[in-house]
């Protein structure tokens, strides 16, 4: 089930969901535009979290720099795709300031959730997808009843359905929950599913906060649309 759209218009110019859009598309040009120095740049600049609680000098600055890379188109537009989809109505919700510390925030908390879950990792955690949860949490808190667009795979088809945001960012989590205990920790290449289940709930404690909508069904819509 992929989401490609929403029926819910922002009243409010997404500024900074856009810049966060294009900085993650640039900073992987970048990245890719140093060839095999594209590696050293992940270590570098990717959250590690043995190196983190080792106390290394500016391993504290890969909180916020990991966000920012990622490790190839596919992780690349996947997560563009739901920022973009989902990160306007959040920002119009919040406002730019507050939505741009909610979005950090929230990056920072999953990349933490992982760290602390996995202290001798020595494979550098990169990706907006933290974050991203985030942003999810605090979607489905304010637009619970707004129509999702998504793609359900029947076959060889491609059938497209709307579905309430509560079902579609619902499904997500259970994905999430089910990847952090099947899924072997520490892999090479690997998803840190539990940053995502971090970001997630660090979502859901902001929203509140930071929300200047009222929350749980704006929208008088069924759950179904």
């Amino acid at each position: 089930m992929i989401p490609i759209s929403d029926d819910n218009p922002a009243r409010l110019t997404a500024v900074v969901n856009w810049v966060l859009i294009l900085i993650c598309v640039g900073v992987f040009f970048w990245q890719i535009s140093l060839g095999e120095g594209g590696e050293a740049a992940i270590y570098k600049y990717g959250f590690t979290p043995r190196n983190f609680f080792a106390d290394e000098r500016g391993a504290w600055l890969t909180l916020l720099t990991a966000m920012f890379l990622h490790g190839g188109f596919m992780h690349l537009g996947g997560n563009m795709l739901y920022l973009w989809i989902f990160g306007n109505n959040v920002e119009d919700a919040m406002g730019h300031l507050r939505y741009l510390l909610f979005y950090l925030l929230c990056g920072v908390a999953a990349a933490l959730t992982e760290g602390f879950a996995e202290p001798d990792l020595a494979v550098p955690m990169l990706g907006a997808s933290g974050a991203i949860s985030g942003v999810l949490a605090a979607y489905v808190m304010i637009f619970p009843r707004a129509r999702v667009t998504v793609i359900i795979p029947l076959g060889i088809l491609l059938y497209p359905v709307k579905i309430s945001a509560f079902y579609v960012v619902g499904f997500w989590f259970l994905l999430q929950l089910l990847n952090v205990f099947t899924v072997v920790p520490g892999a090479m290449g690997g998803t840190a599913w539990g940053a995502h289940i971090g970001g997630f709930i660090a979502g859901l404690i902001l929203t509140p906060i930071l929300s200047r909508f009222p929350l749980f069904g704006r929208q008088p819509r069924g759950p179904w649309g």
